[in-house]
């Protein structure tokens, strides 16, 4: 074999390889360690011209597996360092276990959600929450795409406060640009409220990637913006969010 054939060989590996990170980065249903860290920041509420907000983040994914089951543990720790009416403090603890089945064409995923009334006062439902979820991922040659559905329905709290009865909706969507860039839609959380009979939000937005080696481990970063359609009340407006997700693979 020439050096050259060699090099270009080698080369395709290391493309391939960057694809399959970068894909399973936006993969809720991947099997891969992740700790992420993020900022929102809303400019713009619906309703309220003067209103800004700015939310920290962190969510960790653990794969582990119980018998011939491979798992995805999932949680997600809020703290809002400004709200609409001025306060701070922490949010509700989300955690959620998928179990995930690989297939030729990619991955589906079926399991439960949980809320954890932890936040602070004034920022909690006080509620307790459960419900299922499911996910579904297509590998492509250009990337991946698919949907992620969680539902989460009061089963216990405070009787004072309103359940929470919600259904949220995620497309997921990552388009391989090279070079470790890759671009989708913002994180998109579509949301219908059964307690009020209402959409709670309809954003839209877009989100660019890029994978980069710090320390010997691949980070991903990412910057989006989105908007949200719904408009009744005081709501956000326009978000924009930046991301540092530092990946585990399996070795």
């Amino acid at each position: 074999m020439t050096l050259c054939a060699t090099l270009c060989i080698c080369a395709a590996g290391t493309t391939h390889a960057e694809q399959s990170l970068g894909n399973a980065a936006n993969d809720p249903t991947a099997a891969i360690t992740s700790y992420m860290f993020q900022n929102y920041y809303t400019y713009n509420f619906h309703n309220d011209s003067d209103a800004t907000a700015n939310l920290l983040q962190f969510r960790s994914a653990i794969p582990f597996s119980t018998g011939d089951l491979n798992h995805i543990f999932r949680i997600t720790i809020p703290y809002q360092t400004e709200t609409v009416n001025g306060g701070s403090g922490w949010g509700d603890i989300t955690i959620f276990d998928l179990v995930t089945f690989d297939r030729e064409w990619g991955r589906f995923g079926v399991g439960a959600v949980a809320l954890l009334p932890t936040g602070s006062s004034g920022l909690s439902a006080e509620k307790w929450g459960l419900g299922p979820a499911a996910g579904l991922v297509v590998n492509k040659s250009w990337g991946i795409w698919g949907l992620f559905n969680q539902n989460i329905f009061s089963v216990g709290g405070d009787n004072a406060r309103p359940d929470v009865n919600i259904s949220i909706l995620q497309p997921i969507l990552n388009y391989q640009l090279g070079d470790g860039w890759s671009v989708g839609p913002s994180e998109m959380l579509v949301t219908y409220d059964w307690e009020n009979g209402d959409w709670a939000s309809l954003p839209l937005g877009i989100g660019v990637n890029k994978l980069v080696p710090i320390g010997g481990n691949p980070w991903q970063f990412t910057v989006s913006y989105e908007h949200n359609f719904q408009d009744d009340g005081v709501r956000p407006a326009d978000t924009v969010n930046f991301t540092a997700k530092l990946l585990v693979a399996k070795r």
